[in-house]
């Protein structure tokens, strides 16, 4: 059985990428189990992000890791917040008001100029070089409210036309069927099938 470490701390990714990952022979592992420092995400783009939390915990373990980055951008908003979704409006700033603060920059577009998207890089690394990238989106509307219990970051606000709800009023199933992590998991883990 191959060992796989996932390179988050974000909870809500973790149970994601286990849900997608527990079908595979591989012992999961988490970057707390293992204590690996953080890392700074310098990058300019998701791919740049994603590489660097990959390799930096290649560097600190002998298993294949996996990191993703991923964010929101929406288009009236030239793409923000884009790589910085999970810090957008400082880093102690909660989920829920994060949404608050992506629905006051919107206010008073209309419906048809409130068009998003997901995006997720995948990056598996081992030995300091990567092995291989997995890209993943999925295209939205940022509803004008909160909808829904489920999910984490922006999902309440993150509305999927074909489904007519939120991620948020999704079960992870659902949303792991349609999403921008659920579609770039979707060809890692073909890749990681592969190599058994």
């Amino acid at each position: 059985m191959r060992d796989l470490l996932l390179a988050t701390r974000n909870r809500g990714k973790v149970q994601e990428l286990k849900a997608y990952l527990g079908g595979l022979p591989v012992q999961l592992h988490t970057t707390e189990e293992v204590s690996v420092p953080p890392v700074q995400e310098t990058g300019q783009s998701f791919e740049e992000n994603a590489r660097i939390k990959a390799l930096h915990c290649s560097r600190i373990v002998d298993w294949l890791v996996l990191a993703d980055d991923s964010g929101l951008e929406v288009e009236a908003l030239g793409g923000e917040p884009g790589i910085l979704s999970a810090r957008f409006g400082g880093s102690r700033v909660t989920d829920p008001e994060r949404c608050r603060l992506l629905l006051k920059r919107l206010e008073g577009a209309v419906w048809e100029d409130r068009s998003a998207r997901f995006v997720c890089v995948v990056v598996l690394a081992q030995k300091g070089r990567v092995v291989r990238e997995f890209r993943g989106t999925v295209d939205g509307i940022i509803a004008f409210g909160p909808q829904g219990q489920s999910g984490f970051g922006y999902d309440p606000i993150f509305y999927y036309p074909p489904e007519s709800r939120t991620f948020a009023e999704m079960t992870p199933a659902e949303k792991g069927a349609v999403s921008h992590r659920g579609h770039a998991l979707e060809q890692c883990v073909r890749y990681l099938e592969e190599l058994e």
